[in-house]
């Protein structure tokens, strides 16, 4: 045990365990990637007693959300494409759509209008900072 002890404690002996530690990781390694190839990948597959997974419903519910999302953009593109300008219904100016300056009215508080003549013919005048 003596001599088993001064050799590990010797240079020599500290290079070759080193050695060893390092051989010795590289085929757990090895063996683990190999573990890991020859698993099937079906995942995780989750039951519960009484319970039946409903995915049609998930996905059908998923895809209507889609829907009313889309529909929702379009009608918005439609407004931006017909109407270039808007006005606050609480306020006295109006804005051009490419007018940074509107962007902190909220879309329930706007009134949206065709031609500048209709925004001034309703009362509202052009906002300075659109000019």
């Amino acid at each position: 045990m003596q001599k088993i002890k001064l050799f590990i404690e010797s240079d020599t002996g500290k290079d070759i365990m080193m050695i060893i530690i390092i051989i010795l990781v590289g085929l757990g390694a090895f063996e683990l990637g190999r573990l890991s190839k020859n698993s099937p990948k079906e995942g995780i597959k989750v039951e519960y007693e009484g319970l039946e997974a409903n995915i049609i419903d998930s996905i059908s519910q998923n895809e209507a959300n889609i829907a009313k999302v889309s529909n929702s953009l379009n009608n918005t593109n439609q407004k931006i494409n017909s109407e270039n300008f808007f006005a606050s219904n609480r306020g006295s100016k109006y804005y051009s759509i490419s007018c940074g300056a509107g962007k902190t009215i909220k879309e329930e508080n706007r009134i949206y209008f065709k031609t500048s003549r209709e925004a001034e013919d309703a009362g509202y005048e052009l906002s300075s900072s659109c000019k």
